[in-house]
């Protein structure tokens, strides 16, 4: 491909009884799901961004739709500018193959630090955010300062990713929950999939802050609340809610 150094389609095995392609982009692991019927006719794409595989049950509806699912590796780097480099390095091939010019994020867990920066940074690129059982502030995870235990290596691995001391990270103000402007003044919808007893993610340190902050912007979020649930397990065994938002706001 003209600008990229990359084997696709890379090796295509079965993922789930579906047609996976294999490949590397300038080095990085990705995957792309291939719908059962073919692409639709707007070539849409559901980019999820980190745990690719984990909880698919949304994947699977979108799969049947028409729309591709897909993935390049960015563990372990929180939302740094070399996430965002992998993320912009990913949507630049997925364009040139000729796919939909607005793609829909998907941030599980940790995946709403990588997610939520760069749809400030892209909002042009983005048509929703669907978004679950999300980190939205360092601080609470994996930092741990809040009601949440946070993680040892974890937090040390974000302080390295950032380059970050301890005191950097505490004064931190582009974390989800601080960084929320661009999204609203662009309508970005906004869906959060919320356990409300997440035992490592606490909603009230996260989604509850960031849904007040977003509405109080102008923007527009939804809450599914998952009353009595811990953090896992992600997504829906019936996944049409997400589904439903998705269609409405993509366009």
């Amino acid at each position: 491909m003209e600008n990229f150094t990359t084997d696709y389609p890379g090796k295509s095995v079965q993922w789930h009884g579906f047609e996976c392609l294999e490949f590397t982009l300038d080095g990085l692991r990705c995957y792309m799901v291939k719908p059962p019927s073919g692409a639709n006719a707007d070539r849409n794409w559901y980019w999820r961004v980190h745990f690719f595989g984990a909880f698919p049950d949304a994947d699977f509806a979108m799969l049947k739709l028409g729309w591709h699912v897909v993935h390049i590796e960015v563990h372990e780097l929180y939302g740094n500018n070399e996430c965002m480099r992998r993320m912009d390095l990913l949507y630049n091939f997925m364009i040139s193959l000729g796919f939909n010019k607005k793609c829909v994020p998907v941030g599980y867990s940790r995946g709403g630090l990588d997610v939520y920066r760069w749809a400030s940074l892209n909002p042009e690129k983005v048509s929703c955010l669907y978004l679950d059982n999300p980190v939205c502030d360092i601080k609470s995870w994996p930092g741990g300062k809040g009601i949440g235990p946070g993680g040892v290596q974890e937090w040390q691995n974000c302080l390295n990713a950032w380059h970050f001391t301890e005191e950097d990270a505490m004064k931190f103000a582009g974390n989800p929950v601080d960084d929320l402007q661009t999204l609203a003044d662009n309508h970005i919808p906004i869906l959060h999939l919320c356990a409300d007893a997440d035992e490592l993610v606490p909603a009230a340190e996260n989604t509850a802050i960031l849904e007040k902050r977003y509405r109080a912007l102008g923007g527009h979020i939804e809450v599914i609340w998952k009353p009595g649930a811990k953090h896992h397990p992600h997504c829906l065994s019936d996944p049409a809610p997400i589904v439903d938002f998705i269609h409405k706001f993509h366009k």
